[in-house]
């Protein structure tokens, strides 16, 4: 199979709205990371995705919806607050989680009784989306538990030839994936961290709480179990309170001829030595941090043996998402 990065006019529209309507999947951007989407109600067309990936089998997708898409159709039940909460973030970074109606391809959710929804913001995705006018299941558009795609060329690197289409939207803006908030209960919960924080969702309806999977308890969202976001090349995770360590440790590999790199903020950046001449700065603010965070840890594997993470300066709001991605892509010390 030929793949190829296309940008979105009406020509690829209608390609890719072919090879979907034909049971196969098109790469396409968000706001977040790029996707890789198929038909949600094509069970076989859903199975394909995770062939693609080599994703497991228990690990749900999300399901995209354009702007104007009615949920009601998907889902059986909306709560008050999650009325609120889209009012307030949709189109955007948030995934919301309800009781599903049961239409849609059974592998989407692995077995689970609820349906992951998300209406992203980019523009492209939305003129994707519109153009199908159908739920289009989808995680990110990679090899599973590698460093998430934010760019055309991130999945061209990861899944060339084995998906026809990869619409090209420019790089994600946002540069972790979204929030996943359960909105099955009387208030929502998080299931994963993301650019839509605890703060701005008490901030809108009130309460919300925040889950942590149990031992040997199933998945209810993507991004809760499994080694994810990792590069090719080995990667270690120091805290920022240990930063001493972090710099012997880059020290004794350099001299054994390793090629290490230090990724950081930039306020741990300004606190390294002259001698440590490779730094991956992931910048100051929460926004760059996160938009920064993948690509480095691309740019990190495509020049690095060792990438020596050390934790961000900030572990709240944004910064809670940026640090759950980066802990599953580290091997701790």
């Amino acid at each position: 199979m030929i793949t190829r990065i296309l940008d979105i006019d009406d020509n690829s529209l209608s390609l890719s709205g072919k090879i979907i309507s034909g049971g196969g999947a098109v790469a396409f951007p968000t706001e977040t990371v790029y996707g890789l989407g198929a038909n949600a109600f094509d069970n076989s067309a859903v199975e394909n995705i995770f062939k693609i990936k080599g994703r497991p089998n228990d690990n749900p997708l999300i399901v995209h919806v354009h702007s104007g898409y009615d949920i009601n159709r998907l889902v059986s039940y909306v709560p008050q607050y999650a009325n609120l909460l889209a009012a307030e973030f949709l189109p955007g970074p948030l995934t919301m989680v309800y009781k599903s109606r049961g239409n849609v391809s059974a592998a989407v959710s692995c077995g689970l009784d609820t349906l992951a929804i998300r209406v992203p913001s980019h523009e492209g995705a939305q003129k994707f989306l519109r153009f199908l006018d159908l739920p289009v299941a989808a995680p990110s558009a990679n090899i599973s538990k590698h460093v998430s795609p934010v760019t055309a060329e991130h999945v061209f690197n990861d899944l060339n030839g084995k998906v026809e289409v990869i619409l090209n939207g420019g790089k994600c803006t946002g540069g972790i994936e979204s929030t996943v908030l359960d909105c099955t209960g009387e208030y929502p919960v998080i299931l994963r961290s993301g650019l839509i924080t605890r703060e701005m969702i008490e901030k809108s309806v009130g309460k919300c709480g925040e889950y942590v999977l149990k031992e040997g308890e199933k998945v209810r969202s993507p991004g809760m179990k499994y080694k994810h976001y990792a590069p090719t090349c080995k990667t270690v995770m120091y805290d920022k309170n240990n930063l001493t360590a972090a710099v012997s440790c880059y020290k004794s590999n350099v001299e054994q001829g390793v090629k290490a790199y230090i990724l950081c903020d930039g306020s741990t950046a300004a606190l390294l030595p002259a001698e440590v001449k490779n730094i991956l700065n992931l910048g100051e603010s929460e926004r760059e941090m996160a938009f920064n965070l993948y690509d480095k840890l691309r740019e990190g594997e495509s020049k690095a043996d060792l990438i020596i993470a050390v934790t961000p300066s900030k572990n709240d709001g944004i910064m809670k998402g940026v640090l759950n991605r980066l802990t599953k892509a580290c091997n701790s010390l």
